[in-house]
This record gives structure tokens, sequence and C-alpha cells, in this order.
């Protein structure tokens, strides 16, 4: 197989300047007002009439001369007629001459001869008369003709993203249809054999994969006020890859593809734009993103992201969507940076800008501490575990700890209220579930510790075994019940931990960071073999790790292990049998600076509230003693 050399990678600003000459256009629409929330004014807008149109009431009142009230109060009020009344929206059928009074509605037209209004708190009311008891001036809660808006006058520019605010003045200026900016047409396509959609039945043996990609960037272009299609994901065939960029280029403004774009000999979207169009842009200076691919295909303007998810996020936001918001008229968003402080240092000697993806959480006195997950690019979850990304410039080797950094957010939904990490369980999983805002990392018990030292996360979970006195007092601890998950019925009639080492039995174990793991390696210490080595050894999979607190009964049900170790609760769920070993026992313990952090204290309360009957629902768990 062989492989082609990317071309010179390019600096950012090359690329943006490439997309910059891309010829991505919008028009206009015209669309009903009920339509026009969030949209981008296209054309400037006057006012075409007075706004009110008629001199009107501010409040509920009587609408009298000023000049007849002069030296009215409440010891002398001043006595006047009651000859007419006007309700808002009907025209008057009186007038107000000397002496008389009218009284009117919020928003009512004010009668002819009248130029104030006195406030009906002020007033007495008798049966043919009204005692006015303070003296207004000539304009005295009246709004008049045009003071809102005159006709003539500047109501709207163009360029305005329209909301509530400006939808009410266009519907008080009589508009029923707005000119807007036309969102421009983005074909979202994902490429590789490996891709099934959600709601398929992906084939593991086969490699194959969830399409996240086409998923994620539609909405990313959704949210820069243009308007995503998804294709359904092109194969790496490349006549069926020619076909469908050719079906979206008859449609759409601008092309967004992912993956397939290195310069292997597998990768085939750089031939095809160079059969079909060309290449501005093949490989930038950054990381993750450097397969870059900016140019057009079939006249069509195209970009062309990474697979990894997070790269294609992450290049998208770095350099697709402030294109594609100048083309729709969109402004950034406010919340669109943040400024953070480095919770640990970032090392990078690579030569290439880097977008460093990273976590945000408030700490005690409620400013930002921006964290990097230790997963990757290629790891789907880090989608959901960060916030945005830090650009690291070329130049830069290493940001400190303790260090402003500028976040650039993937978008403006709310950052975690609450930061959980440690060892993953059920009970506390579903504790979370009352908090909206809330995230939890799976860590080992030594690198949660030192998240702590380094003052990230609000709380951890993890044994009580492991704590030490310097840590702060759990907010709650409880037991779990752990041992080895067999299929339903127990088949093989495994009895205890020693059946596997005696026995030719398939066993799915965890990854060592896991809390369960660690506590079959000290029971592994009780068994017969000379040593727990030996005793692992024996034992066929021992020392093939999977990583979920349920993986290894999953294998199980699967049919890929004979037994597995895992917690009660798990085989209960999942209708398998259970072999108890041991029980293990948990905590909640608070970061000490953030013990008066509300999330937190709204933990502690919940804990104190909900812990004891989901103890009592949950098999295989208890109080702690």
């Amino acid at each position: 197989m062989t492989r082609r050399e990317f071309r010179d990678l390019v600096p950012p600003a090359t690329a943006r300047d490439a997309l910059a000459d891309l010829a991505i256009t919008a028009g206009t629409d015209t669309v009903p007002l009920a339509e026009a929330n969030g949209r981008t004014l296209a054309a400037h807008v006057d006012a075409p009439l007075d706004v009110p149109g008629f001199d009107r009431s501010a409040m509920d009142g009587y609408a009298v001369r000023a000049a007849d009230t002069f030296g009215a109060s409440e010891g002398d009020p001043t006595t006047l007629r009651v000859v007419g009344t006007v309700r808002a929206g009907t025209e008057p059928d009186a007038s107000v001459g000397e002496g008389d009074a009218v009284q009117v509605a919020t928003g009512a037209v004010l009668p002819s001869g009248a130029d104030a209004v006195v406030p009906v708190e002020r007033t007495v009311e008798r049966e043919d008369t009204v005692d006015v008891m303070t003296g207004v001036a000539p304009g005295d809660s009246v709004m008049p003709r045009g003071a809102d808006i005159a006709a003539g006058d500047a109501a709207l520019g163009p360029g305005t993203t329209l909301g509530p605010r400006h939808l009410g003045l266009l519907a008080a200026l009589g508009h029923e249809r707005v000119p807007v900016r036309s969102q421009p047409d983005v074909a979202v396509v994902s490429t590789g054999e490996e891709l099934v959609q959600p709601g398929e039945e992906p084939d593991p043996a086969a490699g194959q994969i969830y399409d996240v990609n086409s998923h994620t960037i539609a909405a990313a272009v959704d949210a820069t006020g243009a308007r995503a299609t998804r294709y359904t994901p092109a194969t790496d065939d490349e006549e069926t890859l020619r076909e469908t960029l050719a079906d979206a280029a008859a449609d759409a403004s601008l092309i967004v593809t992912s993956g397939s774009t290195s310069a292997g000999a597998a990768d085939l979207l750089y031939r095809l734009v160079e059969e079909h169009g060309e290449i501005l842009v093949h490989g930038v200076a950054i990381k993750p993103g450097r397969p870059l691919l900016v140019g057009r295909i079939f006249d069509t303007p195209y970009v062309g992201l990474p697979g990894y998810p997070v790269s294609a996020l992450s290049v998208f936001r770095t350099f697709v969507a402030p294109r594609l918001r100048a083309v729709s008229g969109r402004p950034q968003p406010e919340t669109a940076t943040a400024d953070a402080t480095l919770a640990t240092r970032v090392r990078y000697d690579g030569g290439r800008r880097r977008l460093v993806a990273v976590g945000l959480v408030a700490d005690g006195d409620g400013d930002l501490v921006a964290y990097a997950p230790a997963k990757g690019s290629g790891a789907t979850t880090t989608l959901a575990e960060t916030d945005g990304i830090v650009q690291m410039a070329a130049e830069t080797s290493l940001l400190a700890a303790g260090e402003t950094v500028t976040v650039e957010r993937f978008d403006d939904a709310p950052i975690p209220a609450l930061l959980g990490v440690g060892d993953p369980d059920p009970v506390f999983a579903r504790l979370l579930d009352d908090f909206a805002t809330s995230r939890f990392l799976s860590l080992s018990a030594t690198d949660a510790s030192r998240w702590v030292d380094d003052d990230v996360p609000d709380v951890t979970v993890t044994p009580t075994d492991d704590l030490t006195g310097t840590r702060a007092e759990p907010l709650a601890r409880w037991n779990r019940e752990w041992g080895l998950v067999v299929p339903a019925g127990n088949p093989d009639d495994i009895t205890a931990l020693s059946d596997l080492v005696d026995g030719d039995y398939r066993f799915a174990n965890l990854d060592d960071s896991l809390a369960v793991r660690t506590a079959l390696a000290e029971h592994l210490e009780t068994l017969a073999l000379d040593s727990a080595e030996d005793t692992a050894a024996a034992i066929d999979g021992f020392h093939r790790e999977l990583p979920g607190i349920e993986s290894a009964a999953r294998s199980v049900a699967a049919g890929r292990a004979d037994a597995g170790l895992g917690l009660r609760v798990t085989a209960t769920q999942l209708g398998l049998e259970f072999v108890p070993v041991g029980t293990q026992t948990l905590g909640v313990v608070p970061n000490p600076t953030r013990l008066d952090k509300s999330s937190v204290e709204r933990l502690r309360d919940h804990l104190a509230d909900r812990l004891p009957s989901l103890l009592t629902e949950t098999p295989g768990y208890a109080p702690a003693e």
C-alpha cells in the first residue's frame, strides 16, 4: 500500500484565508413574523407609521385639562364633571371642555380637549363628578403620538439577529413578513465503510461503529445559522463517494465531510477533489486536525474534516463555524469564550498549534477552572466530558498550572454545577440524575486523589480505605457486594473464585483503575496458590482487562465469558446469576475547598434524603456500619 505525503502544512491563518475565499453565498428570504425568531435581518427597516398612532393614556384615570387642576390637593380637591368613558381600542364619544373629565383606561385614546391624565388613585369618584386631589401638568401620564417611534425613524438595521424584543417592534410596526438572510445549505457527509446509523445494529467483529460526526457536525452547522442536510454516510467505494458528493453539490452552498481526508492510499477525498475540482489546503499545522482539506468540488465549496469526533468538532469550531456565521449574518455568541484557570500543566512539543480539549467547573469562589481529561480526540466521550478548546500556539511547549487561559466553548450549554470523579457506582449515578448539570469522570483512586490535590473536582467517589487524614469527612458511605457474574442458572456450577483456578473457564476481568478490581487483587492473596501472581496466571482471561464497571458482566451475557468480575446489582439487571465474594465500602468525599459550594451543599442534603431508600431498593447495597 503506497502512501502520499501531505502537502506542506499551512499555518492556521492560511487555512482561514482559503475558507474566506470560498464563495459560500446566502440570499434573502421573506418569512412570516412567526418564523423570524433567531434569523438575521437582511434589510433596513424604517417605521412606516407612528407608534402609538394617537395620544394615549399611560394609566387608568381621568383625562382632564391640566389648567383645571391647578392648586388641587387632598385638603382642597377640585371637582370636575364626568362626561364620558373611553376604553382601550374604542373611539372617544366625548370631548373635554372647561371643568370636564373623561374616565380613561390604560392605552385608551386621549379625548380631544384633554392634555393630561390624573391617576385614578389620586381621585375620589362621585355619582356624576370626580374629586381631583392633585394638580397635573400638560402631558402628565400621556404618551403622545409617535412617542415610541415616529414614522420615518430607523427601526432596525440589517444584520440584526432577531429576538423577542425585535419581533415585538416589528409587530408594532405592522410587519407581517420580514426580509432575513437565507440560511446557507450545508451538506454534511460522514465517510467510512465502518459506519452505521443509530437504530441499526453494528457488527463489532467487522469493526463497525456508529456514525457520530454527521450528527455532531450537522448540529454545529445549524448553530451557526446555516442549515445542515445529512447525507447517508458514504462508503469508501470511490464511485459511491463520487455520486454522493455530486448529489450534495447540486443542492448545497458548502459540502462538509469527515474522515478520509488523510494522505493514505485508502483516503479518497483528496483525489476526488483534485479530479473534480481544486485543492486549496491539504493539511494544516494544528493538532488535532492536521488532515484538513479545503477546496472546491463539482463547482461547490468544500471542507474535509478529520475523522476523529473531537478533532472534527474542534476544527469545525475553529475554522468553518466563523465563516458560516459571517455568511449567515449570525454574530459570535457572547458565551463563545470563557476565561479559566488551568488546573494542571499541559506539555506539547509537536511544533504545530494545538487545540486542547478541556472541561470547566467553578471552584469554591465561583471562578472557572479548566481541566484536560486523559482521553484523546479519538474518544467520543471526550465530546461530552469537555466544554471547549484552548489554543496552544506552535511555539508554546508548556501551559503552566495556574495560568489563565481562554476557552473557546463548543456551545452555550451550562457549565456543570457539580463535578465528581473517582470510581463509577450505579447508586451514585442514580443520585446524580437529580442534578440537571452534573458530570462524573471515571478515575482510579490515585488519579482522583491527584485531581483533588490540583483542586479540580467537587467530590470524589472512592473506597473509604483510601482516605487519608488530609481529606474531608465523607458526605455519605455505603457497602456494595461484589463477586462473580455467571450465566443464568449457573450452568458450570461456579461457587467461588477458586473454581476459576481449578477449572477450564473463560474469565472476564476489569481494568485495574476500578475499585472492584482492587478488591479482587486483595482477595487473591487469600487463595491457595503460592502467590497472587500465580493465582492470576492460572485464571484464563485474568489479564485481559475491560474498562467499564458492567463490561465483564456484559461479556458473560453475550456468551464471551463463563464468569466475570462485577456487582450483584449488575447481575440482577442483566438477568444473570451472582456468586458473592466480598463487600466493599465506598464514600462520597468532598473537596475540602468546595465545602461551601452550593452544589456540594445540595448533594449533602440529597444524600441524606435519597440515599437510604436507594440502598434499600438496589440489590447488593446496604448502609455502611
